[in-house]
């Protein structure tokens, strides 16, 4: 699915939906434009529909007092502000370059702005703008990039329902195409801890809004994606690198390449076997339809003339004759010929009392 597929209001689902895929590159180019544009090659190439990163200054997005929130064994920065100083670097000309670059290779291009000035000219090389779980409550900042008049992915990690609602309300007041991403911020997450329910219950409290998944387990065999789909996310987001060995809070429980394109392919298998979402008998069960029914068979002689009784019927396989559905119809006929025992009666059986 293609990443502006997901507003249209109309959108309809005759089988599993393939979902839009978000590879999140963040700032795992780490300040070098030669590694950003290898990720957005990488995941193109993989199958990814968009490729977002992440744009801010330390000195507008956190105090030099705040403490980290992350796995401090697999980033020892302990400073937010320090962590977002050394990964700061690209600013407008550098995202100008790299929309360039996924226009070039067929994918799109998004970057979540974390301030009014990076906001502001991300407004000319994206379609959709990605809310942080980290502004869920920022309303002034909400308000500003729906002054965008653009649709928005709004995740809700870390949030209690009413805070969702609230800002769901902010964004419906403006008129925004809103899609909602379940997401835990735990860097990493324990599958455990993924607590997906929260997809079907965003849905059921959201109706009218596309819900969403953005992840932070770790990649393994992506089997939380695959069952995140199942429970009817239809867009995902995941942390995206080139090399899962490099030091890093965005690194180690991030996808690769191969990583990603093995899941497309296992969800294909997937979606494969749920088929079409609807019910109704399959063309390859018509074996089974005419062969492994009943139909109405004669349980005696019956001579020409009598009255059908419920003594002269039974039921046995194939359904090639009247179905038992009409029973009822078939008492009080009469039998227009000699009918021997064990037939299978059809209409020409049996003529109206």
């Amino acid at each position: 699915m293609k990443l502006h597929d997901l507003f249209e209001p109309t959108l309809a689902h005759p089988s599993l939906p393939a979902p839009c895929i978000i590879a999140e590159a963040g700032v795992n180019h780490e300040g070098s434009m030669d590694i950003a544009r290898r990720l957005i090659d990488e995941a193109a190439d993989a199958g990814a529909d968009a490729i977002k990163f992440q744009t801010y200054k330390a000195s507008t997005l956190a105090s030099k007092d705040s403490p980290a929130y992350w796995d401090l064994s697999k980033e020892p920065i302990a400073s937010q502000y320090e962590l977002f100083r050394k990964h700061d670097s690209f600013w407008k000309n550098e995202f100008e370059a790299l929309k360039k670059h996924c226009d070039d290779k067929g994918i799109a291009f998004l970057s979540t702005p974390f301030d009014v000035e990076s906001a502001t000219f991300l407004n000319d090389l994206m379609d959709v703008y990605k809310i942080s779980s980290s502004d869920i409550t920022n309303k002034p900042f909400i308000e500003t990039l729906c002054s965008f008049r653009k649709p928005i992915l709004l995740s809700t990690g870390a949030s209690h329902l009413y805070e969702i609602a609230e800002a769901v309300g902010w964004i419906e007041a403006k008129g925004n195409p809103l899609a909602l991403m379940h997401c835990v911020l735990n860097y990493p997450t324990a599958d455990e801890n993924a607590c997906l329910g929260m997809i079907p219950a965003l849905r059921r409290h959201f109706p009218t809004h596309p819900i969403g998944y953005s992840d932070h387990t770790l990649p393994a065999d992506m089997h939380i994606l695959t069952t995140a789909v199942l429970l009817g996310a239809l867009v995902l987001e995941k942390h995206f690198t080139h090399d899962k060995t490099l030091p890093g809070n965005d690194h180690y429980h991030a996808m690769d390449a191969k990583d990603l394109k093995g899941f497309l392919r296992r969800l294909e298998v997937v979606r494969a076997s749920v088929g079409i979402v609807e019910v109704k008998a399959l063309p390859s069960e018509e074996p089974a339809r005419r062969n492994a029914r009943r139909s109405l068979v004669a349980a005696r002689d019956i001579p020409q003339g009598a009255v059908i009784a419920p003594e002269d019927l039974t039921w046995k396989r194939p359904a090639h004759g009247i179905s038992p559905r009409n029973y009822d119809e078939v008492l009080g006929m009469r039998a227009r010929r000699p009918i021997p025992e064990d037939t299978v009666l059809t209409w020409t059986d049996l003529d109206k009392a």
